[in-house]
């Protein structure tokens, strides 16, 4: 998620769009200025108001702080987020039914204020690998719940990894901080252990070139806090940039293919059951 430079989009100019509203508006509001009478418009103008005051009961209220941020960020912004408008759609359309709900982020971007903002009154938290980037973007954005977490993985190391992960000490469903398993995640913050997980995203960490750190982990312990949640129901995972080798091998052995819903574009939705109450659940179906 965080970026490795800003990406322009000269094909969509918001500001531009912006002005063009703006611009028409102004003409249009001279026009009518021109040929109505002040009494006209005076009288147009309490009409409206009359009209607003009967449909607004006591309890509206005007829009969400954070809602009205992240507008005017996007809309100001020529940074625009990394993942494309069909894969940003297919976790809104998640979001749209299950929200407010725990929404964990492996990773802090561009979209970051976006998720924050469709899963309004619920619980988003971003952790994220890089600590001058997490106080870069806590500046801006301080309403967003963001964790510095370090891997010790590195993207070299996917193979031998993949070999640990087919073991029985990582395919036992258990809570990550006591797994025996080497892909599990141990120390990462306590409220991401201690929280009951409706949705989890894959976009961390860097994993771009061999030396980098790789999702394997991630991947892997997204999978794992899915199966461990108690209650029972579903989790829903998506990785991103399943374009790239690790992201793909990972995904399919450690999520499973058969509880992948859908693939658009470099993302991957993953729906999975919780197996805490029931060991007789396969680790993939």
């Amino acid at each position: 998620m965080r970026p490795i430079k800003s990406p322009q989009n000269p094909a969509l100019n918001i500001k531009l769009l912006l002005i063009i509203v703006i611009a028409a508006f102004l003409l249009l509001f001279i026009f009518r200025s021109t040929f109505l009478s002040p009494d006209q418009m005076i009288a147009q103008s309490s009409s409206t108001v009359s009209a607003g005051a009967a449909k607004c009961s006591p309890t509206c209220s005007k829009i969400p702080s954070s809602i009205s941020q992240a507008l005017i960020h996007y809309t100001t912004s020529t940074i625009t987020p990394q993942q494309t408008l069909k894969e940003i759609s297919v976790t809104s359309r998640v979001l749209d039914q299950h929200s407010p709900c725990n929404f964990l982020v492996f990773g802090l971007g561009h979209d970051s204020l976006m998720w924050h903002s469709l899963n309004h009154a619920g619980r988003t938290v971003f952790l994220e690998e890089d600590g001058a980037w997490i106080h870069q973007i806590s500046r801006r954005f301080p309403m967003l719940e963001s964790y510095h977490v370090s891997y010790h993985s590195k993207v070299n190391q996917a193979n031998d990894l993949m070999r640990v992960g087919k073991g029985p000490e990582c395919t036992a469903v258990s809570d990550p901080r006591y797994s025996m398993c080497q892909l599990a995640l141990k120390s990462l913050p306590s409220v991401v252990y201690e929280t009951r997980w409706n949705v989890i995203m894959v976009d961390a960490p860097t994993g771009y070139y061999e030396e980098a750190p790789g999702r394997m982990t991630a991947i892997y312990t997204a999978g794992m806090m899915a199966r461990n949640g108690g209650g029972g129901g579903e989790t829903h995972v998506f990785v991103h940039d399943v374009n790239r080798e690790v992201e793909d091998k990972f995904s399919r052995e450690f999520l499973c293919e058969g509880y992948m819903k859908k693939q658009e574009g470099r993302l991957r939705h993953f729906v999975i059951p919780s197996h805490r109450d029931d060991s007789n659940i396969p680790f993939c179906p």
